[in-house]
This record gives structure tokens, sequence and C-alpha cells, in this order.
């Protein structure tokens, strides 16, 4: 199919689907009163939410799409359960005689994979049409867990090197500063793969990405003054820290928040908070090494005016930071375009419109945010593809890097107000991000409800 046809039709996306179209037949395919069969529903529905919020689907969508498996075999009366962490599924069997029967299992870390996520997309598509068996789905399942990723390990780090560049571009380097920020991500996201593998906590990866961020930004700025021209170190920096929030999970617990479900959002914010701890202590631990050394950042420049060239250029490093991104978690490649429209359009939208008729900052990010979910969840709807990828692979070039680094910055040279300033600024800037992509995945939503939906309200009304 053309990708204008695929534009043009009338395509609705999963979650959509299960949260507003009518309940499947009430023919229930499996046997309701058989504990085995029934317990075997309920866990390949919470096995197929471990993967959902492994890969940071938000609690409620979660929730809707295991109620939306458990429903499509029978199950219309489930009680289904999320902290953070763990899923519980309640339900009662038997018709004289009601027997409670419960599953509980705890998800794995996060760890995004949007090929694994587009792929039960599918398959929770495929039960509610009513064509796979729960043994089926069991075997997908088990395949799937055991394939591996579309592309190596390489590529997805290429990915990470390619988005720190164009990271490093948005806020304003040139070529020298994007070349070494390709370089420095690809440490950071290689070094901590790495260190993962051998069972070190996230904390300290998150040290070393702050301390790798920061000493080669240090030399190379002392390097940029012997051959006498300029180079700003807290592009390199920022550029590293914005890749390692990237994998961090601030705006889906802000979204968590907004959507309702307060316990896993604070959980989540405080998981957040350590981990960005990990970055502050390692960018804090290279500055003192580099003044060791003997070299000294500089202190933080404002942010050049904006010109037609550099509004263009960063337009385009948004696309590509964008489109990176989601190499660099493994989507398929119609999610990769599909996540470089949309963010290229927010970025048009900040860069070019917003910031040059003097909205503020903080306002201009939540619209863009807005414009992101929006343009993001309608194409993910023409495209089939998961709406979450969109969004969070196309906010991600607007991340407060550069914010968290100048509170860093002025908190280690006795500059209290101002750091803690830039620190309120930068949560205020997740807190934008989260509730503008919330609003945009809305409108959109609300834009392209199934049809399925309206039939089902005529006929309603017809039997009324």
């Amino acid at each position: 199919m053309k990708i204008f046809d695929r534009l043009l039709s009338g395509r609705v996306a999963t979650i959509d689907t299960v949260k507003a179209a009518p309940p499947p037949s009430p023919l229930a395919p499996v046997d309701l009163t058989d504990h085995a069969q029934v317990s075997a529903v309920m866990d390949l529905a919470s096995r197929i939410g471990d993967i959902l919020l492994s890969s940071g689907t938000g609690n409620n969508d979660t929730k809707a799409q295991i109620r939306a498996v458990t429903s499509a075999y029978g199950l219309h009366y489930c009680h289904v359960d999320i902290t953070l962490n763990t899923i519980t599924i309640f339900t009662n069997i038997g018709t004289d005689k009601k027997t409670p029967l419960s599953v509980f299992r705890v998800v794995r870390r996060l760890a995004i994979d949007f090929s694994k996520l587009s792929e039960v997309d599918r398959l929770i598509r495929s039960i509610c049409a009513g064509a796979t068996p729960p043994e089926v789905a069991d075997k997908i399942l088990d395949e799937l867990l055991h394939t591996p990723p579309p592309y190596g390990f390489r590529t997805a780090l290429f990915g990470w090197a390619v988005f720190g560049a164009a990271v490093a571009v948005l806020l304003g380097g040139g070529f020298v500063v994007a070349g070494i920020s390709f370089i420095v991500a690809a440490v950071i996201m290689g070094g901590s793969t790495w260190l993962e593998q051998r069972g070190l906590p996230a904390f300290f990866q998150n040290v070393f990405g702050g301390f790798v961020s920061t000493v080669p930004a240090a030399l190379s700025y002392r390097w940029a003054n012997t051959l006498g021209f300029e180079l700003s170190p807290s592009q390199i920096v920022a550029s590293g820290i914005v890749v390692m929030l990237a994998g961090l999970t601030l705006v889906q617990a802000m979204q968590d928040g907004i959507t309702g479900a307060p316990v896993t959002a604070s959980a989540r914010f405080f998981e957040t908070m350590m981990l960005t701890g990990g970055i502050v202590a390692g960018v804090a631990i290279g500055i003192q090494v580099s003044g060791a050394l003997g070299v000294t950042l500089p202190e933080l420049q404002t942010t050049p005016p904006i010109n037609l060239t550099s509004v263009t250029l960063k337009v385009i490093a948004g696309g590509i930071a964008a489109a990176f991104y989601g190499v660099a978690c493994y989507a398929e490649w119609s999610s990769v375009i599909v996540a470089g429209l949309a963010a290229t359009t927010g970025s048009f939208m900040y860069y070019a419109v917003l910031l040059p008729i003097g909205v503020p900052p903080v306002v201009a990010i939540s619209i863009a945010a807005t414009i992101i979910g929006l343009a993001g969840g309608l194409l993910a709807r023409r495209f089939l593809i998961p709406p979450l990828i969109t969004a969070v692979a196309g906010i991600t070039p607007l991340l407060p890097g550069l914010s968290i680094y100048r509170g860093m910055y002025a908190i280690l040279h006795s500059q209290t107000l101002v750091g803690f300033s830039n620190m309120v600024l930068a949560l205020a800037i997740g807190s934008a991000l989260a509730a503008g992509v919330v609003l945009g995945e809305w409108c959109a939503r609300k834009l392209r409800r199934p049809p399925a939906l309206l039939r089902y309200r005529a006929f309603a009304k017809r039997m009324a």
C-alpha cells in the first residue's frame, strides 16, 4: 500500500479500539468454569502487560489492553491492578459457587524495545479480532521473547551516537561539537551496556555517563583554545545528559500522575530522581577532575539569537534526533520515519513559530509537545504503530539537558539560587512535555475514534 493510501485510510490504533469499541462477542472461547483455562488466559494477559509496561506504556493504557485481552476470551469481569512493576488480575469462576482466582506478575526493569512493543500491539489486535486462540497467543509470546531485535547492537549504538550529535546541534553546536558529541554518546551507551551486563546498578551507570559527558568536553575546550577557535563545552555535556535522560521515565512518571495513577507516578518519579542524581554526581566528579587537570570550564553563555539558518538546522536536527532515537530503541523502520516526522513538526513549531514571537520556553515546549502528541498520534494510527513510540521519540529533542547542566554548574560554583532555579525549570519542562503529549494524544484519539464504536451506538439507539 502506498504512503498516501495509508494516510487516507480509516485505520485506528489498538489502544483506541480497546478503549472505545464495544466488548467482543459474549460467546466465551474458553470454559469459564475451568480453573486451568481461566488462569491460562489471565497469565497470558499479564505477560502481555509485562511487555507493555517494560516498554514504557502508561499505567491506564496497560490496564485497558489487559482487560481487552481477557474480555476477548470471555473474561469480562476481571479486576486489573498495576503498581509500578507489579500486575495483579483477579476474577471469580464457577456458576453456583464462585471461586476467586488471581494472577500476580512482577515486571522486569524498564528495557525499551520498540520492536517487541509493535509485535505485541499486533498480537493484541489479533486477539481482539478473535483470530488467535490462547494457546497460539502463548506460543507467539514465547517466540517473541526469544526473537532478537530487527538489527544488531552496533546499529542501535550508532543510533545513540547520531542522536547525541543531533541534540548538540539543537543546543547550538557546530560540526566539531556534533562530532565530539557523537563519540561521547557512543562511549556513554556502549559503556553503560557493558556495565549493565556485569550487574552494576543503574545509578552508577549514570555516574559513569555524567563523568564521560564532562571530561571529554573539558579536554576538547582546552584543545580548541590551543588551536585558537571557539567551542562550547556546555553543549557537549548537555547532549550527553539528554542521551541519558532519554532512557529514564521522567515523562512517563508525569503522564501516570496526570492520567490518574499517583502511586505508580510517585514510584517512577522517585526512581527517576535517584537516577538523575547519578548523572548529577557524575558531572560533578567530571568538573572536579577537569579542574584538577588544569582545565576550568567557562561560564555558561546565553543561547545565540535565532536566525533563519539556525532555525532550519534545528528543525532538521529535531527530526533526525527523534528518528535515530527510534533506531537506538530497535523500532521498525516505519516507526522511525513517523517519529521523525512528528518531531520535525514539533521542532518547527517550537523554534520557528513559538520562540520568535516571544512565547515563554515552558509554555512553548508544552504547545510543541501537544503538537507532537497530536501529529504523531494521527500518523501512528494511519500506519498502525503504537502511539507511544511516536510520543516518546518525538519529545526527546526537547528534554531539559541544558537546564540540568546549568543548575549543576551554578550549584558547584556557589550560585545556589541560580542552580535551584534551573533545576526547577528542568522539572517544569518535564511536566510540560508530559502534559502536552497526553493532551495531544487525547485529541488524536478523539479525532480517530473507531468507526465500530459509532456503529455500536447507532445499533443501541435502534434497539432502545
